[in-house]
C-alpha cells in the first residue's frame, strides 16, 4: 500500500524529512521541479507525509478522490525512469544562537519567497527580521494570484503563519519602499535587506495590434478576480461568446477556468464579489488557448491540465499539431493527455476550453478595439485577448536592475553592482530568478540566499546598522502601517464577512477598507 501526491503539490518538501524512508522525490535543489512523487514500493504506509504536506496533497491509495486517481500510475511511472537510489540523509547541524539584536534583516515583501526567507533567518536564534510589504495583508500571490477554486494551495499560508506571528519577527504591512521609507533608509536600519518582490510586470507581445482595447495581461484579470486593491475596478468586456488567451501556463489555465466555470462553484471560493457579479452576467462559451509548440511543451503542469479535463459542464478540445512524443515523463504525460482529450466526445450545451497548438499569433486585429487573432491559418474572432506569455520584475530604487533581464542582477542572492556585490543587500524569489518554478521552489531558493547572508555575517561583510527602531520613522511620516495583529483583524472580518455565505472569505479590495478593518 501507498500514498500518493496528487495534483495540490507545491513542491514546499516539508513531506520529504518527514519521510522514515525516503522515498519522495525529486529532493529539490534549487531547480525548478513540476512535482514531488513518492515511490510505490518504498512507501512504508505510515502516514506522516501526508500529516506533514500544507496543502492536503497526499492520500492514501485506497482514499484518492475520483479527479485524482490516475496519480497513482504517474508516481510510479516517474520511478520506472529514475530508480530511487539511497541519500545521505545526515541532519544539519543546528544553528549558533546570535545575541539578541546582533543581526536585523529587513525583508521587502511578503509572498512565499519573503515568508521562506524569514523562516530561514529565525531558525537562527537572536536573528531580528522586519517585513515589510506595500499592501495591507501578507502572503503575495497566495492571495492575489492562486485560483479561487483551489482554496487547498492557499492553505500554505498554515507554514508561514506561526512564522510572521513570532515575536522576533515585525511585520509592517501598507509600507512601500520608494514611497514611505527610501532603500538606503532600510540599510540604514538593517545589517541586511532582503527584496522578495516578485515579477509583477506581464512581458509585450511584440506583434501588431496589441494596442487595441480589449487586450489585456492575463495577470490583470487574475488580481481583478482575487481582489487585488490595485486591480479592483478594472472592466473587462465578457459580452463576447469567445475569449482568447495566448500563452499556455498554468496561469492561463486558471483563467481560462475561471471563465467556463459555473458561477454557482466559483460562489462557493473567496473570489472577489465585484468579479463574481461580472462573471454571472458573462456571455463567454468559449477560451482558446493558443501556444507557439507542440503538446508536449505546453508550459502548463500535469496536475493543472488533469484538473481542466475534470472540469463539469466543460468540454476540452485539442486543435493544431501536436508535435512528436518525447521521451521524458513530462512531457510524454502532457502528450497522452492531450491525446486523451482529444479523442473525447463533445457534449451539447457543454461550455469549450480549446487547447491550439503550433499556433504562434501573428496580430492583432481591429481598429479600436480587438476583433481577433490572426494565424498562419486564418483569424479567430474574439472581442477580448489576454496575453500570458510570462513575466517581468521592476527596478527598485536605489537598488541595481537588469532591464534585459527583468531582474536584479545577483549572484546566488547576493545583489552585484558591475560584477561586485552589493554589501548587505539579496534578492530572493521571482526578482532573483525570474518567473520560474512553483511556491515550494522559493524554499530553497530562500535557503540559498539566506545561506549566503549568514556567511557574509560571520565574515563581517554587513554594514553596520543604527539602533534606531524603524518603526519610530514610520509613525513621524503619518504612515499607516498595520503590523501582525491588525492583519489578523482583517482576517477574522472576511473569514466572517464570508461564513455569512458559506464562504471561505469575503475579501475587502480597499486599501481603506482593509487599513479600516485593521484598526477594530
Amino acid at each position: 500500500m501507498t500514498f500518493v501526491i496528487t495534483q495540490n503539490c507545491c513542491t514546499d518538501a516539508s513531506c520529504i524529512p518527514v519521510c522514515p524512508v525516503d522515498c519522495i522525490r525529486p529532493v529539490p535543489n534549487g531547480t525548478a521541479a513540476p512535482m514531488l512523487y513518492i515511490d510505490p514500493n518504498t512507501c512504508v504506509d505510515c502516514g506522516a507525509c501526508m500529516a506533514e504536506c500544507p496543502v492536503g496533497a497526499i492520500y492514501h491509495e485506497d482514499e484518492l478522490p475520483a479527479g485524482q486517481r490516475r496519480f497513482l500510475d504517474i508516481n510510479a511511472a516517474y520511478f520506472d525512469k529514475t530508480a530511487l537510489k539511497v541519500r545521505d540523509t545526515q541532519a544539519k547541524p543546528a544553528p549558533r544562537p546570535l545575541e539578541r539584536g546582533a543581526l536585523r534583516v529587513a525583508i521587502v515583501g511578503s509572498g512565499p519567497a519573503a515568508c521562506y526567507a524569514a523562516a530561514e533567518l529565525v531558525h537562527t536564534p537572536g536573528v531580528e527580521v522586519h517585513l515589510f510589504d506595500r499592501l495591507p495583508t501578507p502572503f503575495g500571490l497566495i492571495r492575489s494570484g492562486v485560483a479561487p477554486d483551489h482554496q487547498a494551495t492557499k492553505q500554505i499560508v498554515s507554514v508561514f503563519e506561526p512564522v510572521l506571528a513570532s515575536d522576533r519577527v515585525s511585520c509592517h504591512f501598507n509600507v512601500e519602499v520608494g514611497r514611505d521609507v527610501t532603500h538606503a533608509e532600510l540599510t540604514e536600519h538593517h545589517d541586511a535587506v532582503i527584496y522578495a518582490v516578485g515579477a509583477s510586470r506581464s512581458r509585450d507581445l511584440g506583434i501588431p495590434g496589441e494596442h487595441l482595447a480589449g487586450h489585456h495581461a492575463v495577470a490583470d484579470f487574475v488580481a481583478w478576480y482575487n481582489g487585488h486593491p490595485d486591480h479592483a475596478h478594472h472592466e473587462f468586456d465578457f459580452g463576447t461568446s469567445r475569449v482568447v488567451i495566448i500563452g499556455n501556463g498554468n496561469v492561463a489555465l486558471d483563467a481560462a477556468r475561471v471563465l467556463v466555470s459555473d458561477t454557482e462553484t466559483l460562489a462557493q471560493t473567496d473570489i472577489a464579489d465585484h468579479s463574481l457579479r461580472a462573471l454571472a452576467a458573462s456571455a463567454v462559451q468559449e477560451v482558446v488557448l493558443l501556444a507557439r509548440r507542440g503538446a508536449a511543451h505546453g508550459a502548463f503542469s500535469v496536475g493543472e491540465l488533469i484538473a481542466l479535463g475534470e472540469l463539469p459542464g466543460v468540454d476540452v478540445v485539442v486543435r493544431g499539431e501536436l508535435g512528436e512524443r518525447p521521451d521524458d515523463l513530462d512531457g510524454a504525460l502532457k502528450y497522452d493527455l492531450i491525446t486523451e482529450y482529444a479523442m473525447r466526445p463533445r457534449t451539447p450545451g457543454n461550455r469549450v476550453v480549446a487547447l491550439v497548438f503550433s499556433a504562434p499569433p501573428l496580430e492583432l486585429v481591429g481598429t479600436e478595439n480587438v476583433e481577433g487573432v490572426r494565424l498562419e491559418t486564418g483569424i479567430i474572432e474574439t472581442g477580448l485577448v489576454f496575453r500570458s506569455i510570462g513575466y517581468r520584475g521592476a527596478a527598485i530604487d536605489g537598488v541595481p536592475f537588469d532591464e534585459a533581464e527583468g531582474r536584479v542582477p545577483n549572484d546566488e542572492g547576493r545583489v552585484v553592482d558591475a560584477g561586485e556585490p552589493l554589501p548587505g543587500v539579496y534578492v530572493a524569489g521571482w526578482i532573483k530568478r525570474g518567473p520560474q518554478g512553483v511556491i515550494g521552489t522559493n524554499r530553497t531558493c530562500a535557503q540559498q540566499t539566506v545561506g549566503h547572508l549568514m556567511e557574509d555575517f560571520a565574515a563581517g561583510k554587513l554594514r553596520r546598522r543604527s539602533d534606531d527602531d524603524i518603526s519610530e520613522l514610520l509613525t513621524r511620516r503619518g504612515v499607516q502601517a498595520v503590523d501582525w495583529a491588525g492583519w489578523l483583524a482583517i482576517d477574522a472580518a472576511e473569514r466572517a464577512r464570508g461564513a455569512a455565505a458559506a464562504r471561505p472569505r469575503a475579501k475587502f479590495v480597499e486599501v481603506g477598507e482593509l487599513v479600516g478593518a485593521a484598526r477594530i
